[in-house]
């Protein structure tokens, strides 16, 4: 039994994936589609892509350049408010490149550290770190999963797809800045971390960035399943311990993910309460938004692709989507989880709903200048 403790573990924190192997036995008693098309259901250029992006993170991760980097942003602020403010476009940057996800688990940590220093707002500052990867991710399309899939979806290149994304993210970040003295005071403080002693992998930085514009430029031309294989055997052959770090299950859920929602989008009875949402005013943008709050903005993705090919603004809604309710992005649950600090989730929503209200605001006039 002591063998198989780790692995129940593990799986008592993995609550998507019990759930989506749950719904799927009653998925495919309902669904009008044939157990041997199950396979169709899955975008495998948007798991190939995801697989070679959580690679090269983690060897980005496993460099120590990024921690590193972190600390030394954190040594030189004068005050709370810069603090916060740094941290906020630290975050937001982070999430552009390597994911909302891996930008938490590098900048949380940090921020934690932070509490031997005194009287600090530590859970708000990872209130607000959460927010902020949730609007700098925006941007791009490895940012996030829902970008990510949108991507491969619509065929657009690496730099239309930013392009389309960049008034949005300019918006939800200037927002959030804005916010930042209504959270946070101008009082002086000394911030004296440690000397951050943790190995240094130079090697493993400069071959995860080299990689990086390679795979991404295999992603653009439609063979990201082809670069994932090439990236991960590199890493096996010159890195293998990066690879032990890899969150693999996570590719499992997203499988899992897209057979779930692919047969609950097949079903009959949903077709008129979709139709309904649709009909809303903001149509696919509300629906992504409203959607969101109920299943997390990746799922909501996946699951109202299906009833438009309009994926602008479906990016748009399912991206503003992620603030409001915690579940509304995955990133959210990561933030609280990391951060254990109980009453967190009732300062969260204080500050995430009315960003949900205010970003929603602000993207209708904006919206407008999408084709």
């Amino acid at each position: 039994m002591p063998l198989f403790r780790p692995v129940l573990t593990r799986l008592r924190e993995e609550t998507m994936l019990i759930i989506l192997l749950l719904v799927l036995g009653p998925l495919l008693w309902f669904a009008p589609i044939r157990s041997s098309a199950i396979g169709t259901l899955v975008d495998w250029k948007t798991i190939g892509a995801l697989a070679g992006l959580m690679v090269l993170s983690r060897g980005l991760e496993d460099s120590g350049y990024l921690s590193r980097a972190g600390h030394w942003l954190m040594n030189h602020m004068h005050s709370e408010r810069w603090l916060a403010v740094t941290l906020v476009m630290f975050s937001a940057a982070l999430s552009a490149v390597i994911t909302n996800d891996v930008a938490l688990f590098i900048v949380v940590p940090l921020t934690l550290s932070l509490r031997r220093l005194g009287d600090l707002p530590v859970g708000r500052l990872i209130i607000f770190e959460a927010l902020a990867v949730n609007a700098g991710s925006t941007l791009s399309p490895i940012g996030n999963p829902q970008n990510l899939y949108l991507w491969q979806q619509s065929g657009t290149s690496f730099f239309e797809f930013t392009q389309t994304m960049l008034p949005l993210s300019a918006g939800l970040t200037a927002l959030l800045l804005l916010a930042i003295p209504l959270g946070f005071s101008h009082k002086r403080l000394t911030v004296t971390t440690p000397t951050d002693r943790s190995a240094l992998h130079k090697p493993l930085l400069w071959c995860s960035l080299a990689c990086y514009p390679l795979f991404l430029a295999l992603t653009d031309l439609g063979y990201a399943g082809a670069g994932a294989i090439a990236v991960t055997l590199f890493y096996l052959i010159a890195f293998r311990h990066v690879l032990l770090g890899v969150d693999w299950l996570l590719l499992g859920v997203f499988i899992l993910m897209f057979i779930d929602l692919g047969l609950l989008a097949s079903l009959p009875v949903l077709a008129e309460p979709v139709s309904d949402l649709l009909r809303l005013p903001g149509g696919l943008f509300t629906a992504g938004i409203l959607t969101s709050q109920f299943m997390s903005n990746v799922p909501a993705t996946i699951f109202l692709t299906p009833f438009s090919d309009d994926w602008q603004r479906l990016a748009w809604g399912v991206n503003v989507g992620g603030f409001g309710l915690a579940i509304g992005s995955m990133a959210n649950l990561i933030a609280l989880r990391l951060a254990r600090q109980p009453g967190l989730g009732y300062a969260f929503h204080l500050w995430s709903i009315p960003m949900l209200v205010v970003s929603a605001l602000i993207a209708v006039p904006l919206i407008t200048l999408l084709p």
